[in-house]
């Protein structure tokens, strides 16, 4: 299937794009959007940038080199290759672009659509040499939408696990400055200049307060299994909890800009090449994950 997937359950709807990543491209709620970057989806998968809730693969966030070393594996990085995306410094982010992934609907009905996608062609292993499949499932109900995604490692060897997804949230009829961003306690991790991490932590206090002009681009250590975030204001509230599989996450608020991403990561930024967080899926063997994204009205 080529064509946009549309769900829809109670005040809800939800587009996904197999062709294109099965990126979330949509998400409204009573016919108002609450995700952002989805206006020229176009010029986004043209520059290789992110959009929507899209699934980074098979790595979230950046490496601190055009190479790395997992599960026994020396891998190599074409800067030229067109399955690279690189940031100002030159260091490949957020692993394959969702443009460039085209994956199979295996179900499709009005509130769920499930697709896989198969890791075992030869550019693909150029990047990322662990052959492997992808299951992906969206479900969307009156109060939610719960996303599922499994990594089935194949029989050739263990597979490294450093997946994530982006989403980018935004309230309507409401400045930034006065969204009420809540999070729970959690690990920060330190970065260095290149915004990778030095192996440090350090607390951070349960937050939940207007953003204001405050600026965030974070990476978190989770102290506890389910944690849930939440962006609140003009009568609405999008919560993001981390069901399960999801022990790192990454917060991104840019000063300036209407949108706030609370992004649910199975390994910590730079994993693939410090090895810090990384899980080792067995051959045969599967690692689940899953988050929801419930929006309604402000409590």
């Amino acid at each position: 299937m080529t064509e946009p997937v549309r769900l829809a359950a109670g005040e809800l709807e939800a587009v996904f794009l197999p062709a294109q990543g099965m990126l979330g491209a949509s998400l409204r709620h009573r016919g108002v959007e609450m995700l952002r970057r989805v206006d020229d989806l176009p010029i986004a998968a043209a520059k290789g940038a992110t959009a929507g809730i899209p699934l980074l693969h098979p790595w979230a966030n950046r490496l601190e080199a055009l190479r790395y070393r997992a599960a026994g594996r020396q891998v190599r990085l074409d800067p030229s290759s067109p399955l690279l995306h690189l940031d100002a410094n030159g260091l490949p982010i957020h692993g394959v672009p969702w443009s460039a992934l085209a994956w199979e609907v295996v179900v499709s009905a009005r509130d769920r659509v499930s697709a896989r996608l198969a890791w075992n062609r030869e550019d693909l292993l150029a990047v990322f040499p662990f052959p492997h499949r992808m299951e992906f499932a969206a479900t969307l109900d009156r109060d939610g939408l719960t996303l599922e995604t499994t990594l089935v490692a194949g029989r050739e060897g263990a597979v490294p696990v450093s997946f994530g997804f982006h989403p980018y949230f935004g309230l309507p009829d409401l400045s930034r400055a006065r969204w009420r961003l809540a999070t729970p306690a959690m690990r920060r991790l330190v970065l260095d200049a290149r915004m990778l991490p030095t192996g440090a932590e350090e607390p951070w206090a349960r937050i939940d307060a207007e953003l204001g002009a405050r600026g965030l681009d974070d990476g978190f250590r989770l102290d506890a299994a389910g944690a849930s975030f939440s962006v609140s204001g003009a009568g609405r509230r999008i919560r993001v909890d981390f069901l399960s599989g999801y022990a790192y996450a990454q917060l991104y608020a840019p000063p300036g800009q209407e949108l706030v991403a609370i992004e649910p990561m199975t390994a910590p930024t730079n994993a693939l090449c410090r090895g810090a967080g990384l899980t080792l899926v067995a051959p045969g063997d599967c690692y689940r994950a899953a988050f929801r994204v419930s929006v309604g009205s402000e409590s």
